[in-house]
């Protein structure tokens, strides 16, 4: 795909879901430079918004890609802007990077971080229009979600004039409403001879938005239907669990241990998510998300393995 900004490429694009998957050849590295972050266990530096990092190098791409791993750069191997980044970069501005045009450095940047909410918002919108159970609900997904992506289209100047804080509000509100039908339906199913894991019963631990479970063993807990948004799931043990039916949006996945757990039904899972998670071959993810190279990587330590 040499040329994203051509109407029959983006008409491909837009078709065959390739629009909400991060497309690196295609962008001017705009996470490298219009995000903010400190320097820490997942980052390399302290990096103020619009500034380049140091390891951007002239063509847009990482010179440390193949090591991020090696080096313990969890953040960065964690990211994922669900494809805002080539959008702004060959649709938005027409191929014209910040580099060769710095006039529209600025506006660039920051049209990147709200084309990242509204694709965030495509990528879960999207998936709630695949869940029957969330049928009833799926005319107003489809409006909600035509609409974002027709702003995703918006000249940079119309793309910062949104007010993102209520569009988000209403998007969360379809998806509790699918995700509430979708939790209900798997664990009615639960409820018609579902067995507990052997080894005893089931253990009840404390769920909901936000929920603590930080390092906490999970191996034995009920999690079919789970309600786990933005829980606190880093370092928890999760091996060999039933995700089935689970809301998992915005829960914090880093250096969980997702070895042979099974996910491919949980629900509003992101790449980013289980780029931060460690898992393995007998782990089964939903098929819209694919299995991070690094979980293979021998050099990485008890980080991801």
């Amino acid at each position: 795909m040499k040329c994203l900004n051509d109407g029959n490429v983006q008409v491909k694009q837009e078709k065959d879901g390739e629009d909400l998957r991060a497309d690196c050849d295609h962008c001017f590295g705009l996470c490298c430079v219009s995000l903010c972050f400190s320097a820490s266990e997942g980052f390399p530096i302290d990096k103020e918004a619009g500034q380049p990092c140091i390891q951007l190098q002239h063509d847009f791409r990482c010179n440390i890609h193949k090591s991020l791993s090696a080096r313990g750069l969890k953040g960065c191997l964690a990211f994922d802007c669900f494809g805002a980044g080539q959008k702004v970069s060959q649709i938005t501005f027409r191929g014209q990077d910040w580099r060769q045009f710095p006039d529209t450095a600025k506006s660039m940047f920051n049209a990147f971080l709200i084309m990242l909410q509204l694709h965030e918002l495509m990528w879960y919108l999207t998936e709630a229009m695949t869940l029957q159970a969330g049928k009833p609900v799926h005319d107003e997904i489809r409006s909600l979600l035509e609409m974002t992506e027709r702003w995703s289209l918006l000249p940079a100047n119309e793309l910062l004039e949104l007010d993102m804080i209520e569009h988000r509000a209403h998007v969360n509100t379809l998806l509790m409403k699918t995700s509430e039908l979708v939790r209900a339906e798997a664990r009615s199913k639960q409820k018609h001879g579902t067995r507990p894991k052997k080894g005893g019963s089931a253990r009840k631990v404390k769920m909901g938005r936000g929920a603590d479970l930080i390092a906490a063993d999970l191996r034995k807990v009920d999690l079919k239907g789970a309600y786990l948004r933005g829980a606190y799931l880093i370092a928890a043990d999760l091996r060999g669990a039933n995700l089935r039916g689970a809301d998992l949006i915005g829960a914090d996945f880093r250096d969980a241990d997702i070895r042979g757990a099974d996910l491919s039904k949980s629900i509003f899972l992101t790449q980013s998510q289980i780029n931060a998670a460690k898992g393995d071959d007998h782990t089964r993810l939903p098929l819209a998300l694919t299995r991070p190279q690094h979980w293979d990587d021998p050099f990485v330590d008890g980080a991801f393995r």
